[in-house]
């Protein structure tokens, strides 16, 4: 145990947490081993066991009190793989058809969403094309007061999270009967609502009386979250995350945590985002990562593509429903999945290019098969980032054929 120890601060302050728990006994059995004083917590430089000098006694105090306690804490976890998650239901909004059907359909017959921004006047940029939305209503599904205000992405959330719900099977009637405390929305938005947030800058330069009252709360990327719970009832865990590109993996792994852990029973989840506005796109383009090739924008994102020049900014929606899967069948839903696991990783090496050895990925995908209980010869599908930008493509083929080289029917 003495090579465990933990720093003196964070041992005293975990043993005296501990102590309040303890009874009489075991607080005596504390101060025999501690030698009685605050210091015994910080350290004698007294020899132990395994012959270290400079670790002190109470991390001997720590092994007797931690045992007991862990021990209960652990049994009293639920287990999470017995609660098994599936997918009940899908709702998009995007530039390929605001129906799931539709949409996949359009993906087949490789009909591509990207054409020529017409929200406003992009004449003067490198870059002038995008998987913009070019017709989209919120009637019968987001009340007209706050369509008005809101930000695109809150009103493509709202509206694919309620479409995603409608092709669960919730109706009403089932509705009704669900436990609202057992159902919670994690959907994320990589930008928020840069929209409000602009016109917000826009009207203070005039003065700022004129600023929407709303800007700060509809430019925040939970809000969309707290609004359709707010709006459905659900007081279930609700909040969003914003980790750029990944932003919807992650809410979908979290999201399933939730039910696994037994913190909840249905989640609705997912990402959403309405980049293409003046700031949107100039951002990007000022990064150098925006595909240039405006003259053909059906073939202008290219991932693996020798000529690939970056990628294409889009906006929509993509929302699941996520199910316990005795819940699930007790009300006789449809079951399209069963999420089986994932991870989160970090490469810890820089804010845009990737890790040379593709470290983050790699562990993330063998932490991901490991937690999903998966083999590598198990995959035959996997559904890339491939952003089209040159480093970015070359290092995430390179960590996939590292994980599954001996398997290429997986990345065909």
């Amino acid at each position: 145990m003495a090579a465990a120890v933990a720093p003196p601060l964070c041992t005293w302050l975990v043993a005296a947490c501990l102590s309040a728990a303890c009874g009489d006994g075991e607080k005596e059995n504390e101060r025999r081993h501690r030698g009685g004083g605050v210091g015994g917590f910080f350290g004698s430089r007294r020899r132990l066991g395994s012959g270290r000098r400079g670790v002190g006694r109470s991390g001997m105090a720590m092994s007797v009190a931690l045992h007991p306690e862990r021990t209960a804490v652990e049994n009293k976890k639920p287990d999470m793989k017995q609660r098994r998650v599936v997918v009940t239901g899908m709702g998009v909004v995007t530039p390929l058809g605001h129906d799931p059907d539709e949409f996949y359909n359009n993906l087949l017959r490789g009909i591509s969403g990207i054409s020529e921004i017409e929200a406003f006047d992009c004449s003067h940029y490198p870059t002038r094309i995008a998987g913009e939305i070019k017709s989209f209503s919120t009637d019968g599904w987001v009340a007209p007061k706050l369509a008005k205000r809101m930000d695109k992405f809150m009103q493509y959330l709202i509206t694919a999270g309620k479409k995603a719900l409608e092709n669960a099977g919730i109706t009403e009637e089932v509705m009704n009967e669900l436990e609202k405390s057992r159902c919670g929305v994690l959907i994320g938005s990589a930008m928020g609502g840069m929209k409000v947030f602009s016109d917000a800058i826009e009207a203070l330069r005039v003065s700022y009386k004129k600023m929407n009252p709303f800007c700060v709360p509809f430019a925040t990327t939970n809000m969309g979250s707290a609004i359709l719970a707010m709006d459905l009832g659900w007081m279930g865990p609700n909040y969003s995350i914003s980790t750029a590109c990944a932003t919807s993996n992650f809410c979908i792994l979290n999201a399933a945590n939730h039910i696994r852990k037994g913190e909840a029973d249905v989640m609705l989840c997912g990402g959403s985002d309405a980049p293409i506005i003046p700031i949107g796109l100039g951002g990007f383009v000022a990064c150098r990562a925006l595909s240039q090739r405006n003259s053909d924008p059906a073939k202008a994102s290219r991932p693996w593509d020798v000529d690939r020049d970056g990628f294409v900014m889009g906006e929509g929606s993509g929302v699941l429903v996520l199910e316990e899967l005795e819940h699930a069948k007790q009300r006789g839903a449809e079951i399209y999945a069963e999420f089986l696991g994932g991870s989160f990783t970090c490469d810890a090496y820089h804010m845009t290019e990737p890790h040379p050895e593709g470290k983050g990925v790699i562990l993330c995908i063998e932490n991901a098969l490991a937690d999903s209980g998966v083999t590598k010869e198990d995959i035959n599908y996997i559904n890339a980032h491939a952003t089209s930008t040159q480093m970015g493509d070359l290092k995430e083929f390179e960590a996939l054929n590292r994980c599954f080289g001996q398997n290429p029917q997986a990345i065909c």
